[in-house]
């Protein structure tokens, strides 16, 4: 575990003193857009975390400082080996990666030696160089779309996001089973009184959800393309199942909307925040700043093997990979 902040910080302007940081350093600062609206604010760029390190990628920053969770600051060291990566607590993970550990998920590929592996972005590193082709929510459909049917996948680690792929595609994937706590809190039966509270008002959902929240929504979506319809869905509500720190971005492009966060179990819990992502905080970042760690390591073999897989997506994703180049590693 990651020791807890010691320091007596009261005195510090922390948003000049990251500013001043982030020149020192030569740094770019990400941050996801579950993070809370302080950190969002000062980012060089906010988005989803794909997104975020290809931007961090292509710029002349020495450092990157990920405003996310481990796998996301993973995924720019996997793209940016040459900066120093950080990570303002390591201790901020993702259940879907803690559901999936290496050896089990070779242990598993082993056993369906016929299939390959289509692998959710929520995973570690070893379980991006143990996949085939890596996927995000933005990308999924695209890439799925252009596997021959007869072949078989292994989808993980979301077996909700595998679920709603196979139901859309009519496809048979075999399902790791993880899902991510923050979609998986939100109750149907809340939802149900929340849309009587605001007839008409659309659900936008992200895939992570459950079924029994994707089929009330009326936009399924990565979290970039839930903010996308809320700039374009015409009414003047909307309700928002996924994380809400992403109804920030909403707020400040769309001032004039309302835009109101799904329910957890007792209509008002605070269960949709992902505890992960609290992790970081301003006083965090400022000491990762200042003192360039926690630092994300990572092998030479083990990058390439994953930036492989997350290569194939963006290939795929683009279409360039003809269905005829989709054999295994």
């Amino acid at each position: 575990m990651t020791a807890p902040i010691r320091e007596n910080l009261s005195g510090l302007d922390l948003r000049a003193e990251i500013e001043r940081l982030r020149k020192e350093r030569n740094a770019v600062i990400l941050a996801h857009y579950y993070q809370k609206p302080e950190i969002q604010d000062l980012a060089d760029f906010v988005g989803d975390s794909l997104e975020l390190s290809r931007k961090a990628a292509d710029t002349d920053a020495d450092v990157i400082a990920f405003c996310g969770v481990k796998f996301m600051a993973e995924t720019a060291k996997i793209l940016s080996p040459e900066k120093i990566v950080i990570l303002p607590d390591m201790d901020a993970g993702c259940s879907l990666e803690d559901s999936c550990p290496p050896e089990q998920f070779k242990r598993f590929r082993e056993k369906h030696p016929d299939h390959i592996a289509l692998t959710y972005i929520n995973c570690s590193a070893a379980v991006k160089a143990l996949s085939d082709i890596i996927v995000t929510s933005s990308s999924a459909e695209t890439i799925i779309s252009q596997i021959p049917e007869d072949q078989p996948i292994i989808f993980g680690p979301d077996r909700h996001l595998g679920g709603y792929l196979n139901r859309k595609f009519g496809r048979e994937m075999l399902l790791w089973p993880g899902v991510c706590i923050v979609h998986e809190a939100f109750s149907e039966t809340e939802l149900i009184k929340l849309k009587a509270q605001h007839p008409g008002a659309p659900v936008a959902a992200h895939p992570e959800c459950p079924p029994h929240i994707v089929d009330h929504a009326d936009y399924v979506g990565s979290t970039s393309g839930i903010l996308q319809f809320a700039k374009t869905f015409p009414g003047d509500t909307l309700i928002v199942a996924t994380e809400p720190h992403i109804i920030h971005q909403m707020e400040l492009a769309l001032p004039e909307k309302n835009f109101i966060g799904a329910p957890g179990a007792d209509g008002n819990c605070n269960c949709n925040i992902c505890p992960y992502m609290a992790l970081n905080t301003m006083e965090k970042l400022y000491i990762a700043l200042r003192d360039l760690k926690p630092q994300i390591k990572m092998e030479e073999g083990l990058r390439l093997a994953a930036r492989k897989s997350l290569d194939r997506m963006l290939e795929m994703a683009s279409g360039t990979v003809g269905k005829g180049d989709l054999g295994k590693r």
